[in-house]
């Protein structure tokens, strides 16, 4: 199955829906299946002295969300212009008021955070609409992930497990990718990654490993203000991170039959080695260890059937430097 490549576009538009539109447009062009942003709604989701995230204290979190909010036409012209290239628009809601305006804006499935694991309400609201889920597991214990599983199964099975830990950026020792394997086996259902590393090595080791979704933040430049930008992938970055997926499905889904080596005939004679006189060997001569040696090409008698020659006399003459062939031995 192929993997569904999320580019998780989140606040790094800044509240600008030029910026949004144009990063769906780098995210097609990379190569993407799903642009995903969040739907904040601040008076529904935070209290207004709420402490800010450890990584982004550059601006309120409250007065963040609500100057890079867009309304429910806004979210509208955001989908159409993912319909219009080619490409699945994807919203985290961070309340139920933002589930009801990702409903009117018509969502084709959802994405839980990581923080809203334990906000059994909320997952029962998006439960209940039926559509698609891709929950992240974050910096939820097992007891908490078993809860969210249970109310959301309680409404249909749609759900994917996303490893994901809550680290900006994450170290390559925290990404967790045996409990993401740990999922697969404790749930039986898809997993995949929501990776916060600053290169592609863990999500390309989690598809290997059988990840179904990868889901990675992108950005037009670390450099950009904002909460996400600081630990994206740039497009170059994100443009390989699609490349390389895909080049790991190839690997996966075409396995190689060791018993078929009919196309390497070519190779074969080109880098492996044959059976060749060192001297020449007068007809009639019981041909000794000494008088044979192994050189490419390898069009000749293959060198694992030495031990047989030796002893054999030669059926004709036998020049110096002479590729062997099975009628130059005397095998009665």
């Amino acid at each position: 199955m192929k993997t569904c490549i999320i580019a998780e576009v989140g606040s790094v538009h800044d509240g600008s829906f030029g910026n949004a539109k144009r990063l769906i447009d780098v995210a097609v062009e990379c190569g993407t299946d799903v642009v995903k942003f969040q739907t904040h709604i601040a008076s529904a989701e935070t209290l207004p002295d709420a402490p800010m995230s450890p990584y982004f204290k550059s601006e309120p979190r409250y007065e963040y969300f609500e100057r890079t909010a867009f309304n429910l036409q806004q979210w509208r012209g955001l989908k159409a212009y993912c319909v219009e290239k080619g490409v699945e628009f994807l919203s985290t809601p961070f309340s139920i008021e933002a589930v009801e305006l990702l409903e009117k804006v018509g969502v084709a499935r959802y994405k839980v955070p990581s923080g809203e694991v334990t906000n059994l309400p909320l997952l029962e609201v998006i439960g209940q609409t039926g559509k698609p889920i891709f929950l992240s597991s974050g910096m939820s214990s097992w007891a908490e992930l078993d809860k969210a599983v249970e109310t959301i199964l309680s409404c249909h099975d749609h759900l994917t497990l996303l490893q994901c830990t809550s680290e900006y950026p994450c170290p390559y020792e925290q990404v967790g990718l045996n409990v993401m394997l740990e999922m697969k086996d404790r749930y039986k259902l898809p997993v995949g990654l929501s990776d916060h590393t600053l290169a592609n090595y863990a999500a390309f080791a989690a598809v290997a490993l059988g990840a179904s979704v990868i889901e990675k933040h992108i950005t037009f430049s670390r450099q950009m203000y904002g909460s996400d930008a600081k630990h994206s992938l740039e497009p170059a970055e994100f443009a390989e991170l699609v490349q390389g997926i895909r080049a790991i499905e190839t690997m996966l889904f075409n396995p190689v039959d060791k018993s078929k080596v009919e196309h390497f005939q070519m190779m074969k004679q080109t880098f492996e080695k044959s059976l060749v006189s060192l001297v020449g060997i007068p007809k009639g001569t019981v041909i000794t260890k000494e008088m044979i040696g192994m050189k490419k090409p390898g069009t000749g008698l293959p060198t694992r059937r030495y031990k047989e020659i030796v002893s054999r006399r030669a059926a004709r003459h036998i020049a110096a430097n002479k590729v062997l062939q099975e009628e130059d031995i005397d095998w009665s």
